[in-house]
């Protein structure tokens, strides 16, 4: 019996058939190294919502993987988000990652759907009514940018827990301490279930800032400095993204830390030179048409 790594992987709907492509030969490279689960975002808005259930379709049925779709409490009513549930159960989907979601670009701020769910929270309790979901839900380690402080979004995460999530996964970060000190106050208050470390590998920095921006992330000088010294050097650049998540990963397992989850942008390289760096290594072949 193959057994599955300590490690997830997220990857996103592709918006043209070149993405579609570039998506399925990462899926190829990665699927060998037997993640526990595979995550699938939706947009911004759930608009890609369609795409998301057909690419998980693809990928359980052609991989044998265990996947883990996205759901939003944006751009769709409780009605038509537990439709969804129960038809990814029926598929045999046993895992879910429950988000608040992003509001559209246009908007100028969340606002909840009067025939929606409006929080993660009670997302979660709608789907764990639903079936027995083994439900992931998002964690802010430097505190989500839309918290008034960081007691209340750790009362935030709490609450998710309660409500039945089994597991959260951390927006990405780059600073060690600040996840370590996160994950002592949730053990203070209460909250046991696995805090897993999103690690975002730099693929490309002005897009990474943007992202930090967006989510709250604290992107320190010192990493700056190092992708700053070597602008016009693309292989450089890889090279300092993969010691960069190399040195997080390891200080992580250092003070305990044994699973992580990977943004891997739909992009292979990067994640399988850090999982083998973690001595995580193809432990059988999983074809991909």
């Amino acid at each position: 019996m193959i057994m599955e790594q300590p490690i997830s992987f997220e990857f996103f709907p592709p918006a043209t058939p070149k993405m579609e492509a570039l998506l399925w030969r990462s899926v190829q490279a990665l699927a060998p190294l037997r993640p526990r689960f595979v995550s699938v975002t939706y947009g911004a808005d759930g608009s890609t919502r369609d795409r998301t259930h057909r690419i998980v379709q693809r990928i359980q049925q052609e991989t044998g993987l265990i996947c883990a779709p996205h759901l939003t409490c944006v751009g769709a009513s409780r009605d038509e988000v537990l439709d969804l549930a129960e038809t990814y159960w029926q598929d045999g989907i046993r895992q879910l990652v429950a988000l608040r979601g992003d509001p559209p670009k246009e908007s100028d701020g969340y606002t909840p759907r009067p025939d929606g769910f409006a929080y993660a929270v009670d997302l979660v309790t709608g789907l764990a009514g639903v079936g027995a979901f083994d439900i992931s839900v998002a964690a802010y380690p430097e505190v989500h940018p839309e918290a008034p402080d960081a007691d209340f979004d750790l009362a935030n995460l709490k609450h998710k827990i309660e409500a039945g999530a089994t597991r959260a996964i951390t927006q990405f970060f780059f600073d060690v301490d600040a996840f370590l000190r996160f994950r002592d106050r949730c053990v203070s208050h209460g909250i046991d279930v696995p805090i897993v470390p999103g690690i975002l590998p730099i693929a490309n920095f002005t897009r990474m800032l943007n992202f930090a921006g967006a989510c709250g992330t604290c992107v320190p000088d010192w990493l700056r400095e190092r992708f700053a010294a070597h602008a016009d050097d693309p292989g450089a650049q890889r090279d300092i993204a993969t010691q960069t998540a190399i040195e997080q990963v390891m200080a992580l397992r250092n003070h305990g830390v044994e699973a992580f989850h990977f943004y891997t942008l739909n992009r292979a390289e990067l994640t399988l030179d850090i999982c083998a760096a973690l001595g995580i290594t193809p432990v059988g072949e999983t074809d991909v048409a």
